[in-house]
């Protein structure tokens, strides 16, 4: 037997390192073991070019709590509908159209878990998104840019999930005209299905009835699985959602000390310019269906039947 190689990884904190352990069954002196596992298994697969630092790959094997099954489908659904969704995940870098996006401050990654070994908040004011200028397609194209930054850097994302906090109380009725079901059920079955991330709970703020019948519709096209894993919850103000998350992990905006939402999209550009390499070297990682074993894959198959989302009205 050679010497077992170190992983080259972030060390957790001490928090993190307790729950990686009693609830994702990692296991510190496996894992460099779990890696060379997963790596081996990789370069057998003649359709699936995925990229292979340690740091990405125990992303995934968190994700799937050590399992090694449940990693291999997770990436490979990861880059299978990655590379189904180019409108999504094609060409993605921070162009002028994602730094504007950012510089909107729409939605911001707060700098503070909720507890040090807590979930990852983020927060989604509709206020600022302005329908004329991006669609909802824009917006999720770069939310996928943070999480996939998160993967690599954020360890209480990976460990302990993370928590939307979404602001409805100026929800435009232009936003809500353009509003993708197929897309949205499409992110639903990418959330569950490829992302390695867990999402433990959406908190709605403000929120006026048509936000809770559109949350209601939403939810109804994820999967079961994501259904029932993610508790939902809607506030009709600031207070309430005080009661629930406690005002030192909001920001200043929020009656909070969590940051400036100002400053934090500051930072998170200044992050995702860091990941420009990053998100150039990405359309090389991608799934070849020509190449894959057995019965190839289609967009039928990993999402459904597209046509019944066509004809869903919203009155």
């Amino acid at each position: 037997a050679g010497e077992v190689t170190m992983a080259d990884l972030r060390p957790l904190s001490p928090e993190l390192r307790s729950i990686a352990e009693a609830e994702l069954n990692e296991v510190e002196e496996r894992v460099p073991a779990d890696l060379a596992a997963l790596r081996d298994w990789l370069a057998k697969q003649p359709h699936l070019k995925a990229r292979q630092d340690d740091q990405f790959l125990v992303g995934f094997l968190r994700g799937c709590k050590f399992s090694l099954e449940k990693t291999k489908s997770k990436l490979d659904h990861f880059y299978t509908i990655k590379t189904l969704m180019p409108e999504l995940f094609a060409n993605r870098t921070m162009d002028a159209k994602n730094i504007e996006l950012c510089r909107t401050g729409t939605y911001v990654r707060l700098p503070k878990p909720w507890g040090p070994g807590g979930p990852r908040l983020q927060l989604t004011n509709y206020e600022k998104f302005d329908p004329k200028k991006f669609k909802l397609l824009d917006l999720f194209r770069y939310q996928t840019m943070i999480t996939e930054q998160s993967i690599r850097e954020d360890d209480n994302s990976n460990i302990s999930g993370y928590i939307e906090i979404i602001d409805m109380a100026k929800l435009s009725v232009s936003f809500l005209a353009q509003l993708d079901f197929t897309l949205i059920k499409k992110m639903g079955v990418f959330a569950e299905k490829a992302q390695p991330t867990r999402l433990k709970g959406v908190h709605l703020i403000n929120c006026p009835k048509e936000g809770v019948a559109l949350l209601n519709l939403a939810k109804s096209l994820m999967p079961s699985k994501l259904q029932q894993r993610v508790s939902f919850h809607v506030y009709k103000n600031l207070e309430q959602l005080h009661a629930v998350i406690p005002r030192e992990y909001l920001p200043e905006e929020y009656g909070g000390t969590n940051g400036r939402i100002a400053d934090i999209q500051a930072d998170m550009e200044e992050r995702l310019l860091a990941y420009q390499d990053y998100f150039l070297e990405d359309s090389q990682f991608r799934v070849d269906e020509q190449l894959r074993p057995g019965k190839r894959v289609n967009a039928d198959a990993i999402f459904g039947v597209e046509g019944s989302f066509r004809k869903l009205d919203i009155d």
